[in-house]
């Protein structure tokens, strides 16, 4: 069998302004780097502003295990099943980062024969958004330093700056760093710390911006940090917020590039959405709206982070309506959720997943309860039995969601034409428009929108505040920032903040242990558990099977 890397080595690329002539995009309105991608220019956006709006579909998954859902690789295949079945589709998904693809996780660009291509390219530099999103990041925290430095006319407190440096790498030994060391020459000492690249504001700042000024708006509107008698400190009075926009003018831009079958994908911006909002950006997706008659994107991790968070956050703010979401799962993971061992998920077991599908069925519930139908995709695997498939078959009936056996991963678009029919036919069934609404007024208190969330989707019987939390919330409340969505940090694995508790956990609160303003992003970013805005390398990084040759092949890349 050939690895996911040797498929997308042997794709057959189209030129990309011949991807681009599929969807009506002329060579004037596309920026070039190299043969396969290209920028989208701001003319463009122009241009389409009158046409209307296609479809859009929301792909989100279960809860992650080790077994794997492959939501992403659904996510390509369905948009090249579109393509199978006459429709006129157009992907649009998140950027990889560096961190998950030498870590453990893996890249963004699918899987098998549903893949985004060139994939090495995607995978590692693209066309250097997340660098551009790193350096303005690290101007500003420069711009502070040098305040410092330069006699701190504002009088910034150095105990507390709430922003943080950051860059596009897992590396466990930044998140907390003293800085300004080696005498008086080399700054003011202070804590401080790194965060990864797609967990920082500016990256959701990116995302959310719907033009230039928009985006040189929210930098100004940055927090950060506090004098020392308390008064709060934007980005806008320490002056760079024009140097950091000439950084990101064209990293705002959303890429354009094709799928294994030439199926048209844009790809942009890469917040995760466990430790961030967790969706590509809202230019991203609004310009497939205009290019396609069906826009496929998706949501980061499961429902109850991803999917919340495109819905809470970016569909209020772009005005964005979904007309389906597809929801993908695995019977592997379902067992897995049932209690199977990872070594033992091949084998038929029927008791485990009837145990285990209440994950998915919590999945859909909470899908419903923003009024957008559900179809749920099933990543096929040959280890699946007829028996097994008669459970979520049965299941999804008695909750009245249709549901599809995908096989695109080793098929392609082919292996997700009866998925495509099956949504087209569930947003017809649905009428002109979904009966779409938000979880919660946005002009609520802070607490209870996160209790809203924590009860509504986490289904946790309560909400538990550290003093720093409350404290916190005190204070942004009394910036004037009490009435923006809440964007909650929160482990991936479980619905919980306990990544232990598989299934529906039943029994349990949450605990917010901090929170801090993103007033540039537009919300309040809620931390619970134990999670990590700089994530670590695993014992044996995917970094240690990655190879290149020295004629430039590079191996070892999934």
């Amino acid at each position: 069998m050939l690895s996911d890397i040797e498929i997308a080595q042997n794709a057959k690329m189209k030129t990309i302004t011949e991807i681009a002539a599929r969807i009506g995009v002329s060579s004037e309105d596309l920026e070039p780097y190299g043969h396969y991608k290209a920028k989208l220019s701001e003319k463009l956006f122009v241009k389409l502003k009158d046409k209307k709006d296609g479809k859009l579909i929301l792909v989100t998954a279960i809860n992650p295990t080790p077994a794997g859902e492959g939501k992403t690789t659904i996510s390509v295949g369905l948009a090249e099943a579109m393509a199978k079945i006459g429709k006129n589709a157009v992907l649009a998904l998140r950027e990889p980062s560096l961190g998950p693809v030498f870590g453990i996780k893996g890249g963004a660009a699918g899987g098998g024969y549903a893949q985004v291509v060139p994939m090495e390219d995607i995978n590692l530099h693209f066309t250097g958004d997340m660098h551009a999103i790193t350096a303005a990041n690290n101007l500003l925290c420069a711009l502070i330093d040098n305040h410092l430095q330069q006699g701190n006319s504002i009088g910034i407190d150095p105990r507390r700056i709430m922003f943080k440096r950051c860059m596009d790498m897992n590396d466990r030994a930044l998140r907390n760093i003293i800085v300004g060391l080696g005498g008086k020459i080399n700054g003011v000492p202070r804590e401080d710390g790194f965060q990864i690249t797609v967990a920082s504001e500016i990256m959701a700042i990116l995302c959310l911006a719907s033009d230039l000024s928009d985006l040189k708006a929210r930098l100004e509107r940055i927090l950060v940090g506090y004098t020392y008698d308390g008064r709060a400190v934007y980005a806008k009075e320490l002056g760079g917020c024009g140097a950091m926009t000439a950084l990101l003018k064209d990293a705002l831009k959303p890429n354009l590039v094709q799928t294994l079958e030439n199926t048209p994908a844009i790809m942009h911006g890469g917040p995760f959405a466990n430790i961030a909002h967790g969706c590509n950006s809202v230019r991203a997706t609004k310009l497939a709206l205009k290019l396609g008659d069906y826009t496929i994107t998706e949501a980061g991790f499961g429902s109850d982070l991803g999917a919340e968070k495109f819905f809470d956050i970016k569909c209020r703010y772009a005005g964005l309506a979904p007309d389906c979401v597809v929801l993908v799962a695995t019977i592997r993971a379902l067992k897995y959720n049932g209690g199977v061992a990872k070594d033992a998920l091949t084998a038929e077991n029927v008791n485990a997943l009837e145990k285990g599908i209440v994950n998915l069925k919590t999945h859909i519930e909470n899908m419903q309860k923003f009024g957008v139908p559900v179809v749920v995709a099933i990543n096929r695997f040959h280890t699946d039995t007829e028996a097994e498939i008669d459970v979520v078959k049965r299941v999804c009936k008695e909750m009245g969601v249709e549901v599809s056996l995908a096989e695109v991963f080793a098929k392609g678009g082919e292996g997700g034409t009866d998925l495509a029919e099956k949504v087209c036919a569930t947003i017809e069934k649905s009428g002109e428009k979904s009966d779409f609404h938000l979880l919660y007024d946005e002009k609520l208190p802070i607490k209870e929108k996160i209790e809203t969330v924590a009860r509504e989707i986490y289904r946790a019987d309560g909400v538990v505040y550290t003093k720093q939390a409350e404290k916190a919330i005190d204070e942004i409340t009394a910036l004037g920032f009490g009435e923006i969505p809440i964007c909650v940090a929160k482990t991936q694995y479980s619905l919980s903040d306990d990544p232990a508790k598989l299934g529906k956990p039943e029994g349990f609160e949450i605990t917010v242990r901090d929170v801090k303003l993103s007033a540039g992003a537009g919300f309040v970013v809620v931390y619970t558990g134990d999670i990590m805005t700089m994530p670590g390398l695993p014992k044996v990084p995917a970094a240690n099977k990655i190879d290149c040759d020295n004629s430039g092949n590079i191996s070892g890349l999934f």
